[in-house]
């Protein structure tokens, strides 16, 4: 069993909680795989805090990892084969280590396991066969990366098992990425991958072609605030439409300057020729959208100055300014083709109306947007408060309390 302070080194004061969900994978392990004696791993989801929707435009994102995780019992064996077994799922997950190139594309879980494998042998990292029970608080297609928490964990079993430690979190990133767009055909960035894994509060810069990290120090409890997460029942598994016209309509002004990303026009350029814009374009849309990617980087960068000056609750005002350029500018807080559905602008509204009362707290979309999750950030007293108002319309059970945890990708010992 895992020891109480290394529980209480990766989860603070909810240890305690964290010890007996521990208790219960090992206890699901053994039931499953024998009395072979597992190890422990652990990787959280993810907050974005400031910079909706700039990285696969070069831009730059504040984001931390979240006190919700995935966690493993595992154990390795002496087959080539991987069998991870999660719970809320009936079918195991079973990848051949000697097969890869075998296993099926755009399958789901099993796909994306075989990617994370495929990933490391590209790398230049060992692989090999592991047993794994798998159980998570991430919820799953909301926004708080359930998919990156997943492959995180499992690049971390994979680094344990194998390669002594020796893959760093770029490569855990890298490797999630190569699962994405290989195995899943699907056109993800580094964001999501790199908050899991690094933990802690992160300043992430897209520009350039490499990803540059960089350490920050902050969290909401060091201000007296808690980060809560409303799922408002809405998940976002079917609007790839909807996210693929941020990033396209975004390059599409950066052609009109001869650029392939924003990250390489200046705002004032685009200032200066918003009417010819419009008028070439046809779409005010995406004019704007260009606008709240200049406008966002410039609040990633505020941010991170405010924050090594020690200005930790100008954050709250950058927050909300980030928000209402989402809803304004940006436009993913509801499909434009169902627009009587709008449970983000809801979600929205109804916290606006609790935090004007009380005269504190802000709230904002999360994530990718149009549908999912949104963020609030409220003070520890008036914490309760806020979700007993919320909950009626949400319930209780899709109102998370949460806050950003240092620790990324961990192999728990």
């Amino acid at each position: 069993m895992v020891d109480s302070k290394v529980l209480e080194r990766i989860y603070g004061e909810k240890a305690s909680q964290a010890e007996g969900r521990y208790e219960s994978l090992e206890k699901n392990f053994r039931e499953k795989f024998g009395e072979s004696v597992p190890e422990f791993f652990s990787a959280p989801g993810r907050t974005e805090i400031i910079g909706n929707h700039t990285d696969h435009n070069g831009g730059r994102i504040l984001a931390a990892s979240i006190e919700m995780d995935t966690i493993a019992a595992a154990a390795r064996t002496d087959s080539p084969v991987v069998t991870i077994i999660s719970e809320g799922y009936r079918d195991p997950i079973v990848v051949d280590t000697s097969e890869l190139d075998k296993v099926p594309l755009c399958k789901g879980s099993v796909s994306l396991v075989a990617g994370i494998l495929a990933g490391a042998l590209k790398f230049g990292y060992q692989i090999g066969g592991f047993n794994a029970y798998v159980s998570t608080q991430v919820i799953s297609s909301a926004g708080v990366s359930s998919s990156a928490s997943f492959e995180m964990l499992v690049c971390a079993i994979i680094n344990h098992f194998f390669n002594e430690g020796k893959i760093d979190y770029a490569h855990y990133a890298r490797m999630g990425q190569y699962a994405e767009n290989v195995y899943w055909k699907k056109a993800s960035g580094l964001m999501d991958q790199m908050a899991c894994a690094v933990g802690g509060t992160i300043l992430l810069d897209f520009g350039g072609g490499d990803v540059k990290v960089e350490k920050v120090d902050f969290d909401f409890g060091s201000i007296g605030y808690n980060e809560v997460i409303i799922n408002t029942g809405k998940g976002h598994a079917d609007l790839s439409a909807e996210y693929s016209s941020i990033p396209n309509e975004m390059r599409e002004v950066a052609h009109e300057f001869g650029a392939e990303n924003l990250c390489d026009v200046k705002e004032e350029d685009v200032l200066a020729k918003i009417p010819e814009l419009r008028e070439k374009l046809g779409s005010d849309r995406a004019v704007m959208r260009a606008l709240h990617y200049f406008e966002e980087c410039r609040r990633v960068d505020l941010a991170a100055a405010a924050l090594k000056e020690g200005r930790k609750e100008e954050m709250l005002r950058l927050i909300d300014d980030s928000g209402r350029s989402s809803f304004e500018m940006l436009e993913n807080c509801y499909v434009d083709s169902n627009p009587k559905e709008q449970s983000i602008p809801m979600a929205l509204a109804l916290s606006r109306i609790y935090m004007s009362r009380i005269g504190a707290g802000v709230c904002r979309v999360h994530g990718g947007g149009f549908a999912g999750v949104i963020m609030c950030v409220l003070p520890k007293d008036k914490t309760e408060g806020f979700v007993d108002f919320m909950a009626p319309y949400f319930g209780r059970e899709n109102i998370y309390i949460t806050g950003i945890r240092a620790a990324g990708a961990v192999t728990v010992e």
